[in-house]
């Protein structure tokens, strides 16, 4: 069997892979789906941290614009994050999968508080961890703690799990003849404003190094190919 080219993820989930086919709310089935795709690569003895959005439950942004305050519209986001992990941890240990949530605003009576090497044990001893709150401060988008927790606890790339197959040079929803980009440096990542990640945290990854492969997550096994070492997606990294 071919060894796995990375040891240790984070994978970056947003909040409507557990919302199936509708826009918000959480689909027991979807949850199920996710959890079967993560322990696909769990089996190969990797190292599994995840960080999900909260979009399916709350879109602050979209009130933000309503007028409301953009600080309480985000600890609202980050309360939302909390009900997706804890719904993934459901799933994910009535199949048998070993699990902790941790969460960077403290709630003991729901899950541990977020500490860095509290978490890296975790992982060491095979137990898929699930950061979420965020970063626990507003204004920070849940890539950027993604970014944030994969550097921390020293992962070897951050997997972005979206429903595109990879980043385009234009939205291939709008634009049907849109290219698929097989590698992008940092430098052209922010340059371009893809969208496909705030520059807050593409920066954190650049200065750190700590690549990124963005690939659609409902192409089964698309993760477990990706942690294997196939070309799949997207890669951010440095260079060409």
């Amino acid at each position: 069997m071919a060894e796995p080219k990375y040891r240790r993820i984070l994978l970056k989930l947003g909040g409507e892979s557990l919302a199936g086919e509708g826009a918000f709310g959480i689909d027991p089935q979807a949850a199920e789906a996710v959890a079967r795709e993560v322990e696909r690569v769990r089996r190969h003895g990797i190292e599994i941290a995840i960080v999900i959005g909260g979009g399916n439950v709350w879109r602050g942004q979209s009130h933000v614009a309503a007028g409301m305050d953009r600080a309480q519209a985000d600890f609202m986001g980050m309360l939302a994050t909390v009900i997706n992990a804890l719904a993934l941890q459901d799933a994910m240990e009535r199949q048998g999968t070993f699990t902790r949530v941790m969460t960077a605003i403290e709630m003991r009576d729901v899950a541990e508080p977020y500490i860095r090497r509290r978490a890296i044990r975790h992982m060491e001893k095979g137990r898929v961890v699930i950061f979420a709150a965020g970063t626990g401060n507003p204004y920070f988008t849940t890539d950027s703690a993604a970014a944030l927790r994969a550097v921390e606890v020293n992962a070897q790339v951050l997997i972005k799990a979206t429903k595109v197959d990879g980043v385009y040079d234009a939205d291939p929803k709008k634009h049907p003849n849109a290219e698929r980009l097989m590698h992008l440096s940092y430098m052209d990542a922010l340059n371009l404003e893809l969208g496909f990640m705030d520059s807050t945290a593409l920066s954190l990854c650049m200065d750190n190094r700590m690549p990124i492969i963005v690939l659609n997550l409902w192409e089964s096994g698309s993760v477990e190919r990706a942690v294997m070492g196939e070309t799949i997606g997207t890669l951010v990294s440095n260079g060409k």
